[in-house]
């Protein structure tokens, strides 16, 4: 854990080799990413924390202040607590943190993966209409429900990412949790919208970076990581066959060997990290 006076901030890391930070997604914990973590045999410094309101991360923001800078503070204190250059790699809402921090460029990254980010904004800025009202009518709705009294409301989101049914499927716990972080679920949707993301931005991104997406997931979803891989120089992108949205629970081997190719490349081709 590190101790901030804004709030604390989970940090938890083990074995040796190359730091990984490992950025999970909203209604989760680093627990999220052991599938995954489980097929590297220990070949890595595994970083990992939580975003903000989740697990022992305190809550910063409020409703009246939802910017994404917030969550880019967070990971930042991680990374400086970590001591070295990381490869960054953030799941959903994580790795939309994960393109901010390499956009303000105030600690030491040695590549960025991104998979599946929510990034409703660049389809704005691209008149992708459809697919941004997409995510705009789902986020709407839940809110919506969860506001009128409906405490598993946060069920919509999660069946828009892995297709109908996917929440019930879930253990009783895992549904839980998401219900009960649903407050913070909301403020994670606000700052995204709030993220003013254009391909003039991510255009200034020269890390190397992997962005990659369930072959099964929304089309939606799918499109803006697209538009992200499309307008990063250094960007190489990928689909998981036959996955969506949770795919480090349900393709952990094929997202852990797509994350391992990216880190050993990056490694070979480092000279110095980005600042």
């Amino acid at each position: 854990m590190i101790e901030d006076p804004r709030g604390c901030i989970d940090y938890a890391e083990a074995g040796t080799g190359p730091t990984v930070l490992l950025v999970p997604g909203s209604c989760s914990t680093g627990a999220a990413w052991r599938p995954v973590m489980a097929h590297w045999q220990d070949n890595y410094r595994i970083v990992t924390t939580s975003l903000l309101g989740y697990g022992g991360t305190q809550e910063r923001r409020s409703v009246a202040d939802t910017d994404i800078a917030h969550e880019a503070e967070v990971l930042e204190a991680v990374i400086r607590r970590a001591g070295r250059p990381v490869h960054l790699v953030g799941r959903s809402a994580g790795g939309l943190c994960g393109l901010l921090v390499a956009l303000r460029g105030r600690v030491p990254l040695l590549s960025l993966t991104i998979a599946e980010a929510p990034a409703p904004e660049i389809l704005r800025h691209m008149g992708e209409d459809q697919h941004y009202q997409a995510f705009r009518n789902m986020s709407e709705s839940y809110s919506s429900a969860y506001q009128a009294g409906d405490n598993a409301a946060i069920e919509q989101m999660i069946d828009f990412y892995g297709g109908p049914g996917t929440f019930a499927g879930w253990p009783q716990r895992a549904r839980d949790y998401a219900s009960q972080t649903t407050p913070a679920n909301l403020l994670d949707w606000a700052s995204a919208y709030g993220f003013d993301l254009t391909p003039g931005l991510l255009a200034t991104i020269k890390l190397p970076t992997l962005v990659f997406w369930g072959e099964a997931s929304h089309p939606a979803a799918k499109r803006a990581n697209q538009l992200l891989g499309q307008f990063m120089p250094n960007a190489k992108v990928a689909a998981i066959a036959g996955a969506a949205h949770f795919m480090i629970a349900t393709h952990a081997a094929d997202v852990a060997g797509k994350i391992a190719q990216h880190v050993a490349c990056a490694e070979d081709g480092a000279v110095a990290p980005t600042m």
